[in-house]
């Protein structure tokens, strides 16, 4: 099973809903080595400088921005420290949209919210809200060191979590020059697109993702299979460590209360202000709006 990257909440309005992120894709590329064929022996990359040709150990290498080529400006390690956001483990919740408004070029990479025991209801509550209302919502979210712009919806009994791709990061079409939007111009005529329109016709389906396969893949890993055969190689395989199950809370949320406090108060929760402890001020109220944790029993 994989390890969640962090264990904290979805946040908008008073409300603090607890969640694990968990990867919700997987990656199946093969990975090679380099191998000197003399001896066998691992060939590494090594970091080697164009002037003299040696190697430059780790303690004398900054990072540097080229502004012009071949002229370059060195930054400094508090220069990425100011930059970077502050850590903290939730999910920001800006707004919520149609989801027709957001295009699949945006889409960049899915992960699931899980929730953890004993804290379903908040959960169950959101994503059939969502359902409901026909809604996904727009957040922001810090992982690992960056912080992205995130999309949050339901799918079956999970609530997905898919980062999105800034304006900035996508190229317009203008950019490019496309056949105008007139058949006529190019001479199409009305028996090609009935022949047309009959081969998409015959050809239509339903899309079952299972029938599609990455075909270079299957056959390189035939391949290494075929080798390890005639060669007599073995495998050695390394069992990752299960990840540990995160304590439930114990503590009874008043979800009705938050949600007039949040509809009475009619603002959204501001992703970008932090407290000093990394942690939002929307969860830190809500944190305060909680009854006091019970005693748990010897």
């Amino acid at each position: 099973m994989a390890r969640p990257l962090w264990t904290g909440a979805i946040s908008f309005g008073l409300l603090h809903i607890p969640v694990q992120l968990m990867p919700g894709e997987r990656k199946v590329d093969l990975h090679f080595h380099l191998i000197d064929s003399r001896d066998n022996s691992r060939v590494r990359y090594e970091r080697v400088s164009e002037e003299s040709g040696e190697e430059v150990p780790w303690k004398d290498i900054v990072k540097a921005f080229e502004y012009e080529k071949g002229n370059y400006v060195v930054l400094q390690d508090e220069d990425f420290r100011n930059a970077a956001p502050e850590s903290s483990e939730s999910v920001d919740i800006e707004a919520f949209v149609d989801p027709g408004q957001i295009g699949p070029e945006y889409f960049e990479r899915p992960y699931y919210l899980v929730p953890p025991k004993k804290a379903e209801k908040g959960y169950v509550l959101l994503r059939e809200t969502l359902r409901k209302l026909d809604k996904v919502a727009v957040a922001r979210v810090v992982i690992r060191t960056r912080e992205s712009l995130a999309l949050v919806r339901p799918q079956d009994d999970a609530l997905q979590m898919i980062l999105l791709r800034y304006p900035q990061e996508l190229v317009a079409a203008d950019d490019y020059a496309f056949p105008s939007s007139s058949a006529k111009s190019y001479r199409i005529s009305d028996k090609e697109f009935a022949m047309a329109e009959q081969l998409v016709e015959s050809m239509s389906g339903d899309f079952r993702p299972a029938q599609y396969k990455d075909d270079f893949r299957e056959k390189l890993s035939r391949a290494i299979r075929q080798r390890l055969k005639k060669k007599g190689a073995t495998i050695r395989r390394k069992l990752a460590h299960e990840a540990q199950e995160p304590e439930s809370s114990d503590k009874v949320v008043d979800f009705m209360a938050l949600l007039q406090k949040s509809i009475a108060s009619n603002r959204r929760t501001p992703a970008r202000k932090t407290t000093k402890r990394g942690t939002t001020k929307s969860a830190a109220k809500a944190s305060s709006a909680k009854p006091p944790r019970r005693k748990k029993r010897a």
